[in-house]
């Protein structure tokens, strides 16, 4: 995650929203998960595995939780590859999610562009810093970091972005 993200998503969800938001601290457990692992294509894979992993045993805690949503984009399924095109890269939330998940996934923007998805965030009125900022990979700090993750690569890139 991005220096202060998760202040900033408890904030405008939590505090400001009042969603009950279950944040979850799983980065030793992704840090052990991709330990040794250099290739990015390796590294979404253990990810979004992984994310759907300890999504289940959270969801697991929680009464008729049956569904996931993600905030899959268009460019993320063309991208991860379809039937009429090649794959580039796979998403962690499309080409690299595990066979057998045990809820239900829904994808309400995945027809979207980001620029539609920016008209729907500000419609929803999410704040516009939030709306507008770069994109930021599923797979984090994991993909920007090149070969092997370690804590005092993690620390470089946080501050570099």
């Amino acid at each position: 995650m991005r220096k202060y993200e998760t202040e900033n998503i408890i904030k405008v969800f939590q505090e400001d929203r009042d969603f009950n938001l279950i944040v979850v601290g799983a980065k030793k457990r992704f840090i052990s998960k991709l330990t040794g692992v250099g290739d990015p294509e390796t590294k979404r894979k253990i990810i979004g595995e992984e994310f759907i992993r300890i999504f289940e045993e959270e969801a697991a805690k929680i009464k008729d939780a049956n569904f996931l949503v993600q905030g899959t984009i268009y460019s993320d399924v063309v991208e991860s590859g379809t039937d009429t095109s090649a794959t580039i890269k796979s998403h962690h939330n499309v080409g690299g999610l595990p066979k057998d998940i045990k809820f239900t996934i829904v994808e309400p923007i995945k027809d979207l562009f980001k620029d539609e998805v920016r008209k729907v965030g500000l419609e929803l009125q999410i704040p516009e810093r939030l709306v507008f900022r770069q994109p930021f990979p599923g797979p984090g700090l994991a993909i920007r970091i090149l070969g092997e993750i370690t804590e005092e690569k993690i620390r470089k890139v946080r501050e570099a972005d």
